[in-house]
């Protein structure tokens, strides 16, 4: 049974080192923003930043497929529809993903002076490249196979974000994650997590993704220009991937802060809250879920 529990925590790996070089590249490291590509072009950040991106991919491809798939039998390329699986939060996982590696990926190549175009859709769909060459290793492996659905959500989080630049030059919707300890990884350690890292990683029980976005209305108000509306999706009871009795999905009515438009002058915080601002704040949140209780919670995460 392909079980895509273990996938999110790569991409989130890869999130992780693609954060460090983006810190690495520079002590002086600013945020992308309209004025990035008047700067002109820097050839050493781009090399830097292209030479460093090349090893932390290939890297851990190679070390994905030395130290997981290598444990079992190669096949010929195939198909596996997991479509039902995990309430579909893997799904909006892969989606989160891609859309973070984009917009991390987007950020680094106008630091280096790449004209605009080139960095959103080079950068932009570095997150899609990614996991599409981690699909296709799936699809050669026994234990799992290509997933349709995944890539569905690969694209559909990427397209998120360059179709926003596209529109506007400005992400009006944010995807961002959020993740809290359950007592289900006690019970399944193997497959959602021992230690506290894999546990926010392959819980899907402790998982919430989030829209993130500018309320409507608000234009002419005093309302702070970064506090935004969130829409959370999540779930519970999830034991293993496969559907069963006493799983239910979880909604959630939230405020968020969009750490990208707070007053912030220093450009290495600037930089900082960027590479941050893929996290839901906690703040007070209102749950609905699948069996119809709605209830509060003073503090969310």
């Amino acid at each position: 049974m392909k079980t895509h529990g273990r996938l999110f925590p790569v991409a989130g790996q890869v999130a992780v080192l693609l954060a460090a070089a983006l810190f690495a590249c520079s002590s002086q490291a600013q945020v992308a923003d309209s004025s990035a590509s008047a700067l002109g072009f820097h050839k050493d950040r781009f090399l830097g930043t292209t030479v460093g991106g090349g090893l932390v991919i290939t890297g851990s491809l190679i070390s994905l497929d030395r130290a997981w798939y290598s444990q079992y039998e190669r096949t010929g390329f195939h198909f596996f529809n997991d479509g039902n699986e995990w309430l579909q939060l893997d799904k909006v996982g892969h989606g989160f993903a891609t859309y973070t590696v984009g917009r991390w990926g987007h950020g680094l190549l106008r630091w280096t002076g790449v004209k605009e175009r080139t960095a959103l859709w080079v950068g932009g769909t570095l997150g899609l490249t990614y996991l599409t060459a981690v699909e296709v290793m799936d699809g050669t492996s026994a234990e799992w196979g290509f997933s349709g659905w995944d890539m569905a959500a690969n694209a559909l989080g990427t397209g998120l974000y360059v179709g926003q630049e596209l529109a506007w030059q400005d992400q009006r919707v944010l995807l961002k994650y959020s993740a809290h300890l359950t007592p289900y990884a006690a019970r399944r350690p193997s497959l959602l997590g021992e230690g506290l890292s894999e546990r926010i990683l392959k819980d899907y029980n402790g998982a919430t993704y989030w829209l993130s976005f500018t309320p409507p209305l608000v234009s002419g108000t005093p309302w702070p220009k970064w506090l935004n509306f969130a829409v959370g999706y999540g779930g519970e009871g999830m034991l293993s991937a496969v559907p069963a009795d006493g799983q239910f999905r979880q909604y959630y009515l939230s405020l968020d802060i969009n750490l990208d438009r707070l007053p912030v002058k220093s450009r290495f915080w600037r930089t900082a809250l960027h590479a941050l601002n893929c996290v839901k704040v906690p703040m007070p949140a209102l749950e609905i879920d699948g069996r119809g209780v709605v209830s509060g919670h003073p503090l969310y995460f």
